[in-house]
């Protein structure tokens, strides 16, 4: 997606757009041989509405990362594979999440849960396996150096593994009815929502081959947005309504699970997410106008109401 100059709601509606156009192209299509009713959940999966929040994060850093005065058609296609990636990895996560076995929920994103909308628990668990391995294909097919997809695959990887989101979300089910301290939450929260936020900035540099100056301030920034978007979510399933949400209000507390709101308390994690937004927005003073599609995006990250 090439940047264009104009207000950063519309540009967030176009990477919505443009970001949603890949993902049809790059999902098994309907009409194929293969298994239907498998890749109908795909789609529903992947296809529903959604803030790609993690995909924009990836053009926006590849958007801070170019050589100034450098557009790049193949880095622009490179750039789609990774955002494609970061909602194939996310969508999947979230199928997996709503099932019985885990949080058990029936809405997402304002509709039926994959597992509800299919009366299958099985098709739903299958269908974001099979997001999994797209995820991947859509990096290895990035027309960029061979050593940059190798980055790429591996900081994905380890971002959706189990010293990231995967083994921060066997904490959380772990750590139901139990008191938490805040070193412990934020570590769990670091690898069950940032490292995923945290690789797609990362993954956009990477694709636009960023300097180890910007590489920093990448991380830096993506540290920070990592954490606050889980601050975030824990207010507002205390202050939002399903309606609001799209999702089931106040699951948490009724799970017993620990929050950033049930240790540190709503104010005190408010104030945590200003501290979060001044520390993202330092990180990218050495990148210069260029990051500014990334600063609109933490505040936008940070004033979210669902």
């Amino acid at each position: 997606m090439t940047a264009v100059a104009g207000a950063f709601d519309q540009w967030l509606q176009d990477a919505v757009v443009h970001v949603g156009a890949v993902l049809e192209e790059v999902l098994p299509p309907l009409e194929d041989d293969g298994p239907a009713r498998l890749h109908e959940a795909m789609r529903y999966a992947v296809l529903g509405p959604g803030k790609r929040i993690r995909a924009a994060l990836v053009l926006a850093a590849g958007e801070a990362s170019r050589t100034p005065g450098v557009a790049s058609a193949v880095q622009d296609l490179g750039l789609d594979g990774a955002a494609a990636a970061v909602e194939l990895i996310h969508a999947y996560s979230l199928v997996h999440d709503d099932l019985p076995c885990m949080d058990d929920d029936d809405l997402r994103r304002g509709r039926p849960t994959v597992h509800r909308q299919f009366d299958d628990e099985a098709l739903a668990m299958l269908a974001g396996d099979a997001l999994q391995p797209l995820a991947f294909d859509c990096l290895v097919q990035m027309p960029i150096a061979p050593a940059l997809i190798v980055q790429a695959v591996q900081l994905l990887a380890r971002a959706a593994g189990s010293d990231g989101m995967v083994g921060g979300q066997a904490i959380d089910c772990a750590s139901v009815g139990h008191a938490l301290s805040i070193e412990s939450l934020q570590r769990m929260h670091r690898m069950k929502t940032g490292a995923l936020l945290e690789a797609s900035v990362l993954l956009g540099g990477v694709v636009a081959g960023a300097s180890s100056t910007v590489r920093t301030g990448l991380e830096s920034y993506a540290a920070a947005m990592g954490l606050a978007f889980q601050v975030v979510d824990d207010i507002l399933d205390v202050t939002a309504d399903s309606a609001t949400l799209g999702k089931t209000a106040g699951k948490d507390a009724a799970q017993g699970k620990p929050t950033y709101v049930s240790i540190l308390g709503l104010d005190a994690s408010r104030e945590l997410l200003l501290n979060l937004r001044e520390q993202a927005h330092q990180a990218l003073l050495p990148l210069g106008p260029s990051a500014c599609r990334l600063r609109e995006l933490a505040d936008y990250i940070i004033g979210r109401t669902h």
